[in-house]
């Protein structure tokens, strides 16, 4: 079994506009979980959803963002079929272009003596915050687009598959996170989807990447229900903004019981990011994770399981922020990663 009590890592965004930078407080702060960053600041491409566009059929990025262009609908559609079933992961990679960061990321891997890392992690935007981001030429969401959707849905897992194939070579366990915040909104009258939609979504989705080395996540720094997540067999991650959402979290104790039993893991977004101050403390943080870990213990499931299986980060990315206010959330995760493994 892991005992990842207290590993820190990122969700994926920072605010630098190179990659040198942004790895250096990687690896300074999380080094036994670094992530490859996302730097949207750098360029437009590197945008969480125009991130992952490359190779999708009718997505385009224009100066403005991104757009849904259906003019070669049928043959964008044949071409991406056809790299799909012959499996052609290489088709589906993410450029230079579109990761500055992921790529350099790998190449810092590469440079490193890797024994200090226990974990390298990736992310993708998941399938239905990427499908709620794009309207189709009538302005409605892809995400109610049958024909798309289910093309978003095996082109991100491409994509994913790509992620996990060229950092496999390093021999690491690889964490996956698929970064969810359209699903924060779930079950309200702005989120016109139903669980059983997104349950089969995002099974299908981690079904295809599914692999013993690979432990996949959800993150969400909204409020959801989290017992969507708890239904899928290989979601081994559930990523919840622990600082602001612990109330709402604890809720779904009884579901969380079965993830933590199967040996699943939770990840406390316990750093806040729309909400840090810079008057935070560790004293504050752990205050509020012990907080959460007893009423859970209360609930029935086993602490021991709870803090074995205990990772933390910032509750969400810090692609807004300033290098320097980056700099204190991640000295802070740092700080409070180093007592949790000390005393807990």
């Amino acid at each position: 079994m892991l005992n990842l009590k207290g590993l820190a890592t990122g969700i994926g965004s920072l605010p630098h506009k190179d990659a040198t930078s942004a790895l250096d407080l990687i690896f300074k702060y999380t080094p036994k979980a670094p992530f490859w960053p996302q730097l949207p600041k750098r360029d437009i491409r590197e945008g969480m959803v125009a991130q992952f566009s490359e190779g999708l059929p009718c997505i385009k990025i224009k100066s403005n963002g991104l757009v849904f262009d259906a003019q070669n609908k049928e043959r964008e559609l044949e071409n991406f079929y056809e790299h799909l079933i012959a499996n052609d992961v290489d088709y589906f990679k993410i450029s230079h272009d579109f990761a500055q960061g992921l790529h350099a990321f790998y190449q810092r891997l590469e440079k490193r003596i890797l024994k200090e890392v226990e974990f390298i992690k990736c992310q993708i935007t998941g399938p239905f915050t990427f499908a709620a981001s794009i309207n189709d030429n009538q302005g409605v969401a892809l995400l109610h687009n049958s024909v798309f959707m289910q093309a978003i849905l095996k082109g991100l897992a491409m994509k994913a598959l790509w992620q996990i194939k060229i950092f496999e070579k390093f021999d690491k366990r690889i964490v996956l996170f698929l970064d969810e915040p359209y699903l924060g909104c779930f079950g309200s009258a702005y989120t016109p989807i139903n669980r059983e939609d997104v349950l089969r979504g995002l099974t299908e989705f981690s079904n295809a990447i599914n692999s013993e080395d690979v432990l996949i996540g959800v993150h969400c720094c909204g409020n959801t229900d989290w017992s969507i997540f708890t239904d899928i067999p290989n979601i081994k991650i559930i990523s919840f903004d622990a600082f602001e959402f612990m109330d709402r979290f604890i809720l779904y104790a009884e579901s969380l019981k079965g993830l933590v039993r199967r040996g699943g893991i939770v990840c406390w977004g316990i750093v806040p990011t729309q909400l840090f101050s810079g008057e935070e403390t560790v004293e504050l943080l752990i205050r509020k994770i012990r907080e959460g870990i007893n009423i859970l213990v209360k609930k029935g499931i086993p602490e021991d399981l709870l803090i074995n299986n205990l990772i933390i980060s910032p509750s969400c990315g810090l692609g807004t922020f300033s290098p320097e206010k980056a700099d204190k959330v991640f000295n802070l995760l740092a700080e409070t990663s180093l007592f949790i493994k000390k005393t807990f």
